[in-house]
């Protein structure tokens, strides 16, 4: 953790001598608008938390995590996990050492939060706080961080795993949002290329694009039957699956009606498609944490270097499955397209409280001419903000504790009977999905139901 931190302080150290745009990213994209750049560099130290994280799970780490002081306190082995045939209270601190790195980094982001609140164009003095003293921010980070690891243990972990409940719950819905948008964008930008080049590749493209999607979807819901469910038990994995099927089939039909493409020309089923995937996707990440041997394959597995490590029951786990890897390559992704992008679409950029720049493109264009002579990032919110300060951290907040659920396999402080929570993880992830689908068939249904609004 040190090393990784130590690092990190070289590059803060360096960019803290640019003015408002860090030269780390403006040597390399000298004509960023700074607040791309700015939404990247707050991004990478969200990055940075999730890899001290991980390296916390590694044994070797581990292992050393006894010597802090909430470690084996009173009160402690009310977490007890038998390894290699003896209760030891210091077992699965990785896990709560995860915890306390992402509760510094959610504290982190939620103080900006608060701080940015209302903050309109970079005239505000708050905006160049935003925009710089990058050094200052990275020892502000390491000090939280540092504070965290002092927390006594008490019912701190406890408490913190209801935050993480909620928060992982309304990170997958941002996320369902950015991915129903990705869609739509994509489809409608492929018909307006295929109708300016008159050329019917773009409607193949679309074409092959939706198959494919569609047959992962059927592929995953096979595999999911095969994998996670078995006669005459796994009633729930059963219903599950069962159910997100048949509603990925309705969203579908609907998607198609005559009605719903008279009022929107461009939905269609390569929408459907991404959304049937993602709604099998998450499905699959519920059943991975169905704590019931028989319905979930992942409780009997082994460490590479042989360590079982289980619990009273004799419910063998480990941290880095196929589930958890994909979860965290989407986490990635979306964290990414959060910070990179404004949507086309004025309705996602009201919800994502993101805008299109408030310049003129004259004005515009000559500081980015002015910015690639000095090889600095260009001001292009003097005139407004192209994105709400405070929400894309509260964004950032919401993040922290999604990537602490998905590394710690939902782990619940307290839990003696199993490493995992019960049903928690299930219920969330599987009520994230329907929202998902309900929020899919909203913008779908909402112009027949709202004529009077504009929802272009």
């Amino acid at each position: 953790m040190g090393a990784c931190l130590g690092a990190c302080s070289v590059l803060s150290c360096v960019s803290c001598l640019c003015g408002s745009a860090p030269c780390v990213l403006c040597s390399c994209c000298p004509s960023s608008p700074n607040s791309t750049v700015t939404r990247l560099i707050f991004t990478a130290f969200l990055f940075l938390g999730v890899l001290v994280s991980i390296i916390m799970l590694s044994p070797s780490v581990e292992s050393q995590l006894h010597k802090l002081p909430w470690v084996c306190e009173e009160g402690a082995t009310t977490t007890p996990v038998i390894l290699q045939g003896h209760i030891d209270c210091g077992s699965l601190l990785g896990h709560r050492a995860v915890y306390r790195m992402c509760f510094a980094t959610a504290a982190f982001f939620f103080l900006f939060t608060l701080f940015m609140i209302c903050v309109h164009s970079s005239r505000d003095p708050r905006a160049a706080v935003q925009n710089g003293f990058w050094f200052f921010k990275f020892l502000i980070l390491v000090a939280i961080t540092v504070g965290a690891f002092y927390i006594p243990e008490g019912s701190f972990s406890n408490i913190w795993f209801y935050f993480g409940v909620v928060g992982s719950f309304l990170f997958t819905l941002i996320q369902l949002v950015l991915l129903i948008d990705f869609a739509h964008c994509w489809n409608q930008r492929w018909l307006c290329k295929a109708e300016e080049c008159d050329s019917r590749a773009w409607y193949a493209g679309l074409f092959f694009f939706t198959l494919l999607f569609y047959t992962l979807s059927i592929t995953a819901v096979t595999l999911l039957f095969i994998y996670y469910t078995h006669p005459g038990t796994c009633y729930e994995g059963k219903v599950f699956i069962g159910l997100n099927l048949t509603l990925c089939f309705c969203v579908s039909i609907v998607a198609v009606l005559p009605k719903v493409q008279e009022a929107q020309p461009n939905s269609g089923l390569l929408q459907a498609s991404v959304i049937t995937l993602y709604t099998m996707f998450v499905t699959w990440l519920a059943l991975s944490s169905v704590p019931d041997q028989k319905c979930n394959p992942h409780l009997l597995t082994r460490f590479g270097n042989g360590t079982i490590l289980a619990g009273p029951d004799g419910y063998e786990t480990h941290w880095w499955d196929a589930p958890n890897i994909v979860g965290l390559i989407v986490f990635i992704l979306c964290t990414l397209f959060i910070g990179l992008r404004s949507s086309d679409h004025r309705q996602v950029n009201s919800l994502m409280q993101t805008e299109e720049g408030q310049s003129a493109p004259e004005i515009m264009q000559q500081r980015q001419v002015v910015a690639e002579c000095r090889g600095q990032a260009y001001d292009n919110e003097q005139d407004g903000v192209t994105y709400s300060y405070s929400f894309f951290h509260f964004c950032l907040v919401l993040a922290s504790l999604h990537i602490m659920m998905t590394l710690t396999n939902w782990y619940r402080p307290g839990e003696t009977r199993k490493l995992i929570s019960t049903w928690t993880a299930v219920w969330v992830k599987i009520c994230a999905s329907w929202a998902g689908l309900l929020l899919y068939l909203w913008t779908l249904v909402a112009p027949l139901l709202l004529p009077n609004r504009d929802f272009s």
